[in-house]
């Protein structure tokens, strides 16, 4: 057991203040053990709605949590929410949205700013929605007062900053979680358990096989999943830059050293397993509001040179960094990473899903110190560009968020860490509908996404970014139940609704918060149903599960969509659907309009504030010419002059579309015929550059007419 002043180093290095009254007191003395049907271990939004759906099933439920502070990154920081799709948030997930709305429902709430200045843009859907009574953005202090008066209708008992004893602290008896011990010496007896943590601390203390890194391809017969060297997605990489920025030093001087935050290890081979992470960061609260602006803090242990990198990025004349500054309510943000050198620290987190509590502090305090050292660095450094550096001094921390950590979010951002290997795997075949997913327990419908995993130096000896993934989806997919249970062999009364056995691409789309509240609900659903027939959690009948899911308000499956859908092989010649596209912008999915191939069609959104481009792209079966045509559900307020590039034999040529008018005939557009190379990617971009009004990306067809 470890001493009083070692558990007050680990809360002092993970939160940067120290309350030595709740340690003191709470550890005084080894309480008698308390049994409860249900035993949640973690305190983020998937440990309440696990809680308050156990309560509701008459279960005696307690969250242990290591957290001073309840519901993760929800409460965080991440108040600009990933709901992909939200017709297919449910339940529990749909009902915290909704008493978020309440909140801001009240002319009090707007205390900063009047409630008609904010607008109404959210993450690919308005942030109110008055008609379903949701609120998809807010405050972190909104979410966290949101969680903690929920949990105090139901009376749920908590404890807080309990952290679990990882070596001695969980006793298992004939397959079983008997009990489980806290470094504070608390002794919670239970029925089941919950481990409802980002990391994973309980799974992994039980004895449950787990995956840390990336799966190589082949393992899981994916396409996204290992290392990506040559894969550039989103424009967080050094290539969106006008020339290759030199990673050394002096620049192009290998024998000066490389600069720091740069790997000089080998990135490894496309398509490989490795077991790096992708990037944390935390989501910053920011406001440019003085009345409520608190000037960024130079953070000990400040050294300008840790973003001499940044610097360079900036000489070159990018300047994307403000564009993850989400509006939230009250003038501030949910401030997120964007570009090739930003808020995720890339590199610096991989031992972190093993790492030992102390060990983990100091990589959360290294992250604290990376990030507010370039917030700081950006706001006050001569050598940072005059624009830039007067842009940053407008924005500070809000002086009324996370009030007893120096303005700073309590939770960083675990993007990922251990996942299960559990009774069934997510892959991406699944989630890109390649195959079907058995018993469905919730919903996902958020792109398939990661961040950097590692920056490098290319053969070419410039720097790059390696890791960052965008694939966009079908449409939305089901989550197997057996990617919350162990295997049988290992555990019968554990369930795992966050770190989901998933593979880490996956997992990309997974991870989001709303998803982790609807897992969360269907855990304990499943664990109440296991108590009430004396079973392992692996033997409740799905029916028994599905119905009970359905009666709560979990959607389990998309309804079929009542206007229009075309199936893809339906069509002749060769369809790429805008899911298989590559997409650079903001994309918005929707089903508005009719008569659209496969599961959705996009639109970008109504600023035109950067490009957003649409990549489709084949390779087609044999050289000759063929037909090239493009599908949108047109409308009076698409533009009228689209640009549309299609990529041949002998070069380019852009054809500018109405897409106000219907396209004809079958839906489609035909743009032209064009001669193809078999052993060349045929390729067609639409782009909204230089429209007004909607642009919309649905399929690209290509059909042969002659050898």
């Amino acid at each position: 057991m470890k001493s009083t002043v070692t558990r007050i180093l680990i809360t002092t290095i993970l939160f940067g203040f120290v309350q030595i009254h709740s340690l003191s007191a709470a550890h005084a003395a080894d309480p008698e053990p308390q049994h409860f049907d249900i035993v949640i271990y973690g305190g983020t939004a998937a440990a309440i709605t696990a809680a308050i759906e156990a309560k509701r099933l008459a279960k005696r439920v307690v969250i242990v949590s290591p957290d001073k502070h309840l519901g993760g990154l929800t409460s965080g920081g991440l108040g600009w929410t990933d709901t992909g799709n939200k017709t297919v948030i449910g339940g529990l997930s749909r009902e915290f949205y909704h008493r978020v709305w309440k909140h801001y429902n009240q002319a009090a709430a707007w205390n900063w700013q009047p409630k008609d200045s904010y607008g109404n843009r959210g993450q690919g859907n308005a942030a109110i929605d008055g008609a379903e009574r949701t609120m998809w953005i807010f405050e972190p202090h909104v979410a966290e007062s949101v969680f903690d008066t929920w949990l105090g209708e139901f009376d749920i008992a908590i404890y807080r900053d309990q952290w679990l004893d990882r070596e001695h602290g969980v006793t298992l008896s004939d397959g079983r979680i008997t009990s489980i011990r806290t470094l504070g010496g608390m002794t919670f007896n239970g029925t089941m358990f919950i481990d409802a943590t980002y990391e994973g601390d309980l799974m992994a203390a039980a004895g449950v096989n787990y995956h840390v890194g990336r799966e190589a391809n082949a393992q899981y017969d994916e396409h996204w999943n290992g290392v990506q060297v040559g894969v550039l997605h989103h424009g967080h990489h050094f290539g969106v830059l006008p020339h290759g920025i030199s990673p050394y030093i002096v620049p192009n001087d290998p024998s000066s050293g490389v600069l720091p935050r740069i790997s000089k290890a080998a990135p490894g081979q496309y398509g490989a397993a490795d077991t790096r992470v992708q990037a944390y960061c935390f989501r910053m609260c920011l406001t440019n509001h003085d009345a409520n602006r608190v000037a960024f803090p130079r953070p000990d242990g400040y050294d300008a040179g840790q973003y001499e990198l940044l610097r360079r990025v900036l000489d070159v004349g990018w300047r994307g960094g403000f564009n993850k500054f989400d509006p939230i309510p009250n003038f501030k943000t949910d401030t997120n990473n964007h570009g090739p050198f930003s808020t995720d620290n890339i590199g610096l987190n991989y031992d972190y899903p093993d790492a030992t509590y102390e060990r983990r502090g100091e990589i959360i305090a290294e992250h604290r110190q990376y990030q507010q050292g370039m917030m700081y660095y950006l706001a006050n450094d001569p050598g940072v560009p005059a624009d830039v550096r007067e842009a940053t001094s407008k924005w500070g921390l809000a002086k009324d968020e996370f009030l007893d950590n120096g303005n700073w979010p309590h939770q960083i951002y675990v993007r990922e860490a251990r996942r299960m290997i559990g009774k069934y795997v997510m892959t991406e075949n699944e989630l890109l509908k390649r195959r079907p997913t058995p018993e469905s327990i919730g919903m996902g419908s958020y792109t398939i996404d990661s961040h950097n995993v590692q920056r490098y130096i290319t053969p070419q000896g410039f720097v790059q970014n390696e890791g960052d993934i965008a694939v966009h989806l079908p449409g939305p997919y089901e989550i197997a139940l057996g990617s919350i249970l162990p295997k049988r062999e290992e555990i019968q009364n554990l369930v795992v609704p966050v770190c989901v056995s998933s593979t880490h691409i996956a997992f990309g789309s997974i991870r989001m918060e709303p998803v982790f509240m609807i897992l969360g609900e269907s855990a304990a659903v499943v664990a109440a149903l296991a108590i009430d027939r004396d079973a392992a959690v692996q033997d409740v009948p799905y029916e028994i599960i599905r119905n009970r899911l359905l009666k709560s308000g979990q959607v389990l499956e998309r309804e079929a969509e009542k206007d229009g859908r075309i199936p893809i092989e339906s069509l002749a010649g060769i369809v790429v659907d805008n899911f298989q596209a590559t997409r650079i912008g903001n994309w918005v999915s929707s089903h508005a309009s009719v008569n659209w191939i496969g599961e959705d069609y996009v639109h970008d959104a109504s600023e035109k504030s950067r490009v957003c481009t649409m990549r489709f792209e084949t390779t087609l079966p044999k050289a000759g010419v063929y037909q090239v045509a493009i599908s949108y559900p047109p409308n009076r307020n698409r533009s009228e002059a689209v640009p549309v590039t299609i990529t041949h034999a002998k070069g380019t040529q852009t054809v500018m579309v109405d897409q106000s008018k219907p396209a004809e005939p079958n839906h489609f557009l035909t743009l032209g015929s064009f001669h193809f190379d078999a052993d060349k990617p045929a390729s067609v971009v639409i782009s909204n550059e230089g429209t007004s009004g909607y642009v919309v990306a649905d399929a690209v067809q290509w059909v042969a007419l002659s050898p």
